[in-house]
């Protein structure tokens, strides 16, 4: 009391432990997304070259027994590794040193690359791609399909060409998070991430 005027102290207390937004790069996305689109397509045109994509435009897979070993390699290598370097690239770019908001940005270059792929499918190129790719193919709304006999297995090479494009671009998605992860520059272990959070809490109480 001085005066006849309560003084009231105010402590303020800072919740160090609160999330901060993180800025999008989309320069860095676009790059990377670019990177990756560019690396499927090259490890498709490989593989084909090496005959280890033997599906024709226009044909699908109605066994899988008749997907070879190769083309298995190819796809899954393509399809991870591809993303895997665009996240890898996308993180440098951005120049983020910790792994939340790299593998954030990995992902998004995924989410950036899907509708590219889907505009490609749409244009009949997906099949450069490999495989797995070519169940995004589609033919334009302004492309009047040719009148061609029913073929039986269609249901099956259908199904199978979905199967394939999901796991494609499933295998993209963890490239992209993984190559973000790497980036970054940080242990890919889950017990440093214990460790690092204790030792950001002693760093703060200094």
């Amino acid at each position: 009391m001085d005066g006849g005027v309560a003084v009231q102290e105010i402590t303020v207390v800072g919740h160090e432990d609160r999330l901060a937004g993180w800025i999008v790069y989309w320069s860095a996305v676009c790059v990377g997304a670019l990177a990756a689109v560019a690396l499927a397509l090259i490890i498709g045109l490989v593989g084909t070259a090496l005959g280890a994509h033997q599906l024709a435009p226009g044909r699908g897979i109605a066994d899988w027994k008749d997907f070879g070993f190769w083309a298995l390699v190819f796809s899954v290598f393509g399809a991870f590794l591809s993303f895997a370097v665009g996240g890898w690239i996308a993180g440098r770019i951005a120049g983020f040193r910790q792994a939340e908001p790299a593998m954030l940005h990995g992902a998004i270059l995924w989410l950036v690359a899907v509708p590219m792929l889907l505009v490609l499918g749409s244009l009949g190129s997906t099949t450069l791609f490999g495989a797995w790719y070519a169940g995004l193919a589609g033919a334009p709304a302004w492309v009047r399909p040719p009148e061609v006999p029913i073929d039986p297995n269609a249901a099956a090479a259908a199904r199978n060409a979905a199967l394939g494009a999901v796991a494609a671009l499933l295998l993209g998605l963890t490239g992209g998070v993984i190559g973000g992860w790497m980036a970054s520059g940080e242990p890919m272990t889950i017990s440093y991430y214990r460790t690092r959070g204790r030792g950001m809490a002693r760093a703060s109480a200094r």
